[in-house]
């Protein structure tokens, strides 16, 4: 990573060094059964909660450290950097979206029981929108939960939900009313040992092997009226609120690996020779790699102003839809770059700049597309 970046003190530094140290004795010795397994450990939920690791944004009075959204930055950054993408995105799902949506829009009686579980690792969150027939289209979907007295049944499926094997929470967007549209939407907190859900098979995906992603089905799932985050119908609104900061993760994760691309690259073209010298003496390569350095610059320079601007509550649509466009459009130039860089090589699996073209193409997908990201920047032309 970039050293002497000016969102980050001494402290965070020193939160940062405890999160490399994790790293190495937590996720590195373990990753590549992951990544065949097509899931980690429970374990390794525990352990990060032990560390400190998951939700550090959580204020002490709900069993957090009380720090702020860097420090989730710096988790993110640290595991993507390390070349370790489903792990990344498995702590992200639940520290740096769900615990958002908790913290933010939850009852005090749910953030006293879930928050803390959170934390712990105990509780493994995971948020439900997309539907095999929806993708991005939000106000397209279908679940529906009917209120019958004092409960509400909900049926219908999920797909593509990260975390979907290991969780035991999931905040699921269903419909409450007949109202078009985004309007009768809600946020409903479903404990997945309720009788009615049924997980789907975990899916097989091109990167983020490691990182468990299923179908979910619910069949009539019966949960209290209490398990509504918020008010009946301000599901969609919840959503608007607290995507920014999803995007703004996922920038992050972007950044980060297309850092870890660029950087494996370089040393591998000053080790690797052609036509007797080493591939980076040619101008070519020399020209290439200087685009790949500015286009980092350019991007951790905006991605930390989003950050400062997230922390002091500032952060709005039109900068984490740019963040999340700009960045994850740039990492996918940068990995393709790398691996044209490798060779043949490149197109090796036991090469790790393999692994990381196929886990960065997702970032374009997942959180909002980078059609949908134009879509919220070109309305404010």
């Amino acid at each position: 990573m970039l050293k002497h970046r000016d969102v980050y003190d001494a402290d965070h530094e020193l939160f940062r060094d405890a999160v490399r140290g994790f790293v190495k004795a937590e996720i590195a010795p373990h990753f590549d059964r992951w990544e065949e397994a097509g899931i980690v450990d429970r374990s390794y939920w525990d352990a990060g909660g032990k560390a400190g690791l998951l939700c550090p944004q959580i204020p002490e009075s709900y069993g957090g450290a009380g720090g702020s959204f860097k420090h989730n930055c710096i988790v993110v950054e640290e595991i993507a950097y390390a070349g370790y993408a489903g792990p990344m995105t498995d702590y992200s799902v639940h520290s740096d979206v769900c615990a958002g949506y908790l913290l933010h829009a939850a009852t005090e009686e749910q953030k006293r029981r879930w928050l803390p579980r959170m934390v712990s690792g105990q509780t493994v969150c995971a948020i439900a929108m997309t539907e095999p027939g929806t993708g991005s289209d939000l106000q397209a979907i279908r679940t529906r939960a009917v209120r019958d007295g004092h409960i509400y049944r909900i049926s219908g499926a999920k797909t593509f939900i990260s975390n979907g094997q290991h969780c035991d929470l999931v905040i699921v967007v269903a419909r409450t009313s007949d109202a078009p549209g985004a309007k009768g939407l809600s946020l409903v907190l479903v404990e997945t040992d309720r009788p009615g859900f049924r997980r789907g098979r975990n899916l097989h995906k091109l990167g983020h092997l490691s990182s468990d992603t299923s179908e979910m089905f619910f069949d009539g799932v019966e949960v209290p009226v209490s398990n509504v985050m918020g008010a009946e119908g301000t599901g969609f609104a919840t959503l608007m609120t607290e995507l920014p900061q999803e995007r703004l993760i996922i920038a992050y994760q972007s950044m980060a690996s297309a850092q870890r691309a660029f950087d494996i690259t370089v040393d591998y073209v000053r080790n690797r020779k052609a036509f007797g010298q080493p591939i980076a003496d040619f101008q070519n390569t020399r020209y290439k790699l200087a685009d790949l350095k500015a286009d980092l610059l350019v991007g951790w320079a905006f991605a930390d102003q989003c950050l400062e601007k997230h922390v002091l509550g500032q952060l709005d649509a039109l900068h984490a839809s740019t963040a999340k466009l700009w960045c994850t459009e740039m990492h996918g130039r940068v990995v393709d770059t790398c691996v044209q860089l490798h060779g043949g090589y490149g197109f090796m699996r036991e090469y790790e700049i393999c692994r990381l073209f196929a886990d960065a193409r997702v970032q374009r997908i997942y959180g909002g597309t980078s059609e949908i990201m134009r879509e919220l920047i070109s309305r404010s032309l």
